[in-house]
């Protein structure tokens, strides 16, 4: 699966309003606590790749996400797996050689619109952004992904220059002082 995915920071405090008034539905409200880990035999910040667990509502999911496939967006392919025990996975990463690189901890509000999954989100150290990410079943699917959500954020009213760092990219940054 493909990920197609912008982000932009939320400067509109009625955002949650925005959505509303479009119709969006409204799906829940989750803390997630990422853990990132970096492989021993390539650095995933120099390939573009990132490998974490997820905690959620006492689930745990790993995911990993392959090298960005475009210059407009966060395209990237991504497989992610529920697991039954975070302890016991992080183990069996360390085990291997895997280093423990940085949590991101943020609150998420999860809403759907037409085909897209918006997520309003409040990251602890960063601020305010919103994500729209649409699943694509194969590079021939991006570029329809992509403009839909072009469409649907101009659609919004959502101004702001499109973000295509991550969040632990954006924290690593910041932490540099950069």
């Amino acid at each position: 699966m493909i990920e197609v995915e912008m982000k932009v920071r939320s400067g509109n405090n009625d955002i949650i309003q925005v959505l509303k008034d479009a119709g969006a539905v409204f799906e829940k409200s989750v803390r997630q606590t990422d853990s990132y880990y970096n492989a021993p035999h390539r650095d995933f910040g120099e390939t573009d790749e990132a490998l974490r667990l997820r905690e959620q509502s006492g689930k745990v999911y790993m995911t990993y996400k392959g090298k960005k496939l475009d210059l407009k967006s966060k395209t990237r392919k991504e497989v992610e797996v529920e697991v039954d025990n975070y302890s016991k996975m992080e183990d069996i990463l360390l085990s291997l050689g895997f280093k423990k690189t940085l949590s991101v901890s943020k609150q998420r509000e999860i809403y759907h619109l037409m085909d897209a999954e918006i997520c309003v989100d409040r990251v602890d150290g960063l601020g305010d952004f919103i994500e729209f990410e649409m699943q694509a079943n194969g590079m021939g699917e991006v570029d329809e992904k992509r403009e839909k959500l072009f469409s649907l954020i101009k659609s919004l009213g959502i101004e702001g220059e499109f973000i295509r760092e991550s969040y632990l990219e954006m924290i690593l940054l910041k932490n540099k002082g950069l």
